[in-house]
């Protein structure tokens, strides 16, 4: 029983509080929600994480091994890619990076969700690609973080 309750208070701990990261002004936030397309033969990618799932719980985000920052719930970052290119996009998980390839069209925006799941003593992070309009929807209700802080 003692086991049982010991694990419950854990995983509370782990999945309660928020973690927090630096956010750009309100306006830079507005800027990259209007979802202009990106510099000509570029890609635009929004990574985002909406969930509040491991709330006190920040995941580091890599493309093509470049830190873009630390996630936090409710926050997306935009950056530009080269286009008509293959690129591999990461987040730090549980035991060993998460590790997607993504093929970006120039021109085109791209929109990645990070999620949380539940691991064995931390929380794991997947990267999923979203369609555009579900993306669209989702970075709407986020802030956006300051680029470029990794913890690794």
């Amino acid at each position: 029983m003692l086991k049982k309750f010991s694990v419950i208070v854990l995983t509370s701990i782990l999945f309660s509080g928020c973690a927090h990261v630096q956010m750009e002004s309100k306006e830079a936030t507005t800027k990259a929600r209007e979802f202009n397309p990106p510099t000509a033969g570029n890609s635009g990618l929004y990574i985002y994480r909406p969930s509040s799932l491991g709330a006190s719980l920040k995941k580091d985000v890599w493309v093509d091994g470049k830190c873009i920052g630390e996630t936090a719930r409710k926050v997306f970052f935009y950056t530009e890619v080269e286009g008509n290119k293959e690129h591999e996009l990461s987040t730090e998980s549980e035991f060993s990076p998460n590790v997607i390839s993504l093929f970006t069209e120039a021109d085109k925006n791209y929109f990645v969700r990070q999620s949380i799941k539940v691991g064995v003593f931390v929380g794991g992070a997947k990267l999923e690609v979203v369609p555009e309009d579900e993306g669209k929807a989702e970075v709407k209700g986020l802030g956006l973080a300051t680029p470029g802080n990794c913890s690794k």
